[in-house]
């Protein structure tokens, strides 16, 4: 990912050359350490396993227990979604018409071994649910710090909201240093 980060490629070419990396680390479930694979009762967690040293990219684990969800949010930059357990559900929304509020557009289940994409050119909006019966891990690949970027939820009626996620825990690690 530094090589790619280093040669400046575009956005959807960068995701292009990035989905093999990705898809080559979630065909692989053991390399994931315990206290980034724990669930929370009460909310889905977004741990930091990397983030580049100049925060081109960033590789988050989120954890979800059965039912847990994401708002209605957006990211700002390109992301992969790669499902290592359980299944996921995104549902894709758009502004309507007029903008004053936002429309359903579908959605997909993602399952073990499937990659996802997001980027302000193609599906940013959107909600994230884990839809199973049993803990989904998922991995996430970001063309930023994904938990110091400011981006927007969108409230009931389809007003956009700033926030930064943020990370769960204290730990920062760098599992790949």
């Amino acid at each position: 990912m530094t090589g790619l980060a280093d040669a400046r490629v575009s956005g959807p070419e960068m995701m292009d050359k990035a989905e093999p990396l990705l898809q080559a680390l979630i065909n692989d479930d053991d390399w994931l350490p315990e206290p980034f694979a724990t669930p929370h009762p009460e909310h889905y967690c977004q741990y930091l396993l990397h983030c580049d040293p100049l925060e081109r990219f960033s590789l988050v684990s989120f954890v979800w227990m059965p039912g847990q969800c994401t708002p209605i949010h957006d990211h700002r930059t390109w992301g992969l979604i790669g499902l290592l357990h359980g299944q996921e559900r995104c549902t894709e929304y758009e502004h309507s018409a007029d903008g004053d509020s936002l429309v359903e557009k579908g959605a997909r289940l993602i399952g073990p071994g499937d990659i996802d994409r997001v980027s302000p050119w193609e599906r940013d909006i959107h909600r994230v649910e884990n839809s199973g019966n049993s803990v989904a891990i998922s991995i996430h690949l970001y063309g930023a710090n994904i938990g110091t970027r400011e981006r927007f939820f969108y409230d009931a009626g389809g007003k956009a909201c700033t926030f930064i996620s943020g990370y769960t825990g204290n730990v920062a690690p760098n599992l790949w240093a």
